[in-house]
């Protein structure tokens, strides 16, 4: 550390050994923007929000208090489920079934006095730019990646060249058993989750004939439930995956189908995992990914070193498998991405299909994973989900072939839209090679 003066916070003896990191510049600090007198005042005004109260939001909402950030938000729409308990450490057995957000930022708040933690216990989805626009960095501990892109989409619609303070860096953590990663994004500057989106394959489907006939594991009976039953029955009109009713029945059709095939292992939270795609949290994990992340928010509140992300490497990738090995590297902004992007994407797809074809395959390819597209050529809508009126309508399209039937060619361009990115158009450029 460069020696220099130490500027005290408004605390001198409880962030004494913190003023001494962010008030004084580094060997990497630009000396030319940094001002250590103001930092400390900086970081206890400045409002942060974090998206998601689970497994990694308990612990960057516990790193960041102590970091001295001192107006924070938090967001998440679940309860606390028993199974929560052994790795999301600011919950009890006496707060199951309370709002993860609230109990979160109470249990914060009681430890680390002079923090003001605010909860909202909804989705993002429902929260609009101005909630958004009041924060100046927006830290994610999320387990979807719907939920990912929504709110990357957000931000990027948000920036307004004319608007400095539009600008909200984006920084994300993730895991996945014993790996995980940490990544800074500078909306319309750097590259965008969009971008990345190749780098989180979709899940691989079972064959629709191992669900409907011969199930081997309890993963394939939720799938029936989830895929066939649901499909048949209809019991709610549309298919909530965050709505506890929705997966109780899921689970109950599940459950029922596993003792049909003698098959043990189907549980409500096997359940939920399973229909929202949810791959199970490890607490060092967890811990790491955390840090690393509060790590990157700390030095975008002070400036006193260059973040991830900036002008360089924007990804560090960790794994815990066999011992302890971290790396980052620098992803390159798309220009073909839908969402920080100008041009179309290129779409291979094989001549003989038919739109139906087309439109499956979006669930399943890397660059999209798009689960209810609706499509639009240049001249004329070939198909819509919604409302059920124009789905009525254009339902026969389905059958009919891109080359020929619809008139589509080489080069052409689509619009593709989907009701869980309500923002965002995906444009892509079609490139016919066969299969």
């Amino acid at each position: 550390m460069a020696a220099g003066t130490v500027y005290p916070a408004s605390e001198p003896t409880r962030w004494k050994y913190l003023d001494r990191i962010r008030t004084r510049p580094g060997p990497y600090t630009d000396e030319s923007t940094f001002d250590g007198s103001v930092v400390a005042e900086t970081m206890e005004k400045m409002s942060i929000l974090v998206i998601g109260a689970g497994g990694l939001g308990c612990e960057i909402l516990k790193n960041l208090a102590l970091s001295g950030f001192k107006n924070i938000h938090v967001i998440d729409m679940d309860t606390i489920d028993i199974s929560n308990l052994n790795r999301q450490f600011l919950f009890r057995q006496s707060d199951v079934g309370k709002s993860k957000a609230e109990v979160a930022a109470k249990f914060v708040m009681n430890r680390v006095k002079g923090v003001t933690i605010t909860p909202h216990n909804c989705k993002i989805q429902d929260k609009d730019e101005d909630f958004y626009m009041q924060f100046q960095i927006v830290v994610c501990g999320l387990d979807s990646i719907e939920a990912r892109r929504w709110i990357n989409a957000t931000l990027v619609n948000m920036v307004d060249e004319e608007m400095e303070d539009s600008l909200k860096p984006l920084i994300d953590g993730g895991t996945e058993g014993f790996k995980g990663q940490a990544r800074v994004i500078y909306p319309t500057m750097t590259s965008c989750i969009e971008c990345q989106l190749d780098m989180h394959a979709p899940r691989a489907a079972v064959p629709l004939c191992t669900l409907a006939s011969i199930p081997r594991q309890p993963e394939h009976c939720i799938e029936w439930a989830h895929v066939i039953a649901w499909d048949q029955e209809k019991p709610f009109p549309q298919l909530d995956k965050d709505d506890p009713e929705h997966i109780t029945w899921l689970y109950q059709k599940a459950l029922l189908r596993a003792q049909e095939f003698n098959i043990s292992g189907v549980t409500y939270s096997l359940t939920q995992g399973v229909v929202k795609n949810i791959i199970p949290a490890i607490a060092a994990t967890n811990s790491v990914i955390a840090a690393a992340c509060c790590n990157e928010a700390f030095k975008i509140a002070s400036g006193c070193a260059p973040s991830l992300g900036w002008p360089e490497n924007n990804y560090m990738m960790y794994s815990g498998n066999d011992s302890i090995y971290t790396y980052t590297f620098k992803h390159e902004r798309k220009e073909d991405c839908p969402v920080c992007g100008n041009l179309a994407r290129e779409l291979i797809v094989d001549p003989e299909w038919t739109l139906g074809e087309l439109v499956e395959s979006f669930a399943t390819r890397p660059e999209a994973q798009l689960k209810k597209p609706s499509i639009r050529a240049e001249k004329k809508t070939l198909y819509m989900q919604s409302p059920a009126s124009l789905e009525e309508q254009t339902r026969p399209n389905l059958e009919k072939k891109l080359v020929g039937e619809l008139g589509l060619g080489e080069g052409d361009e689509i619009g593709v839209t989907d009701p869980a990115f309500a923002t965002v158009s995906f444009k892509f450029r079609l490139k016919f090679q066969k299969a």
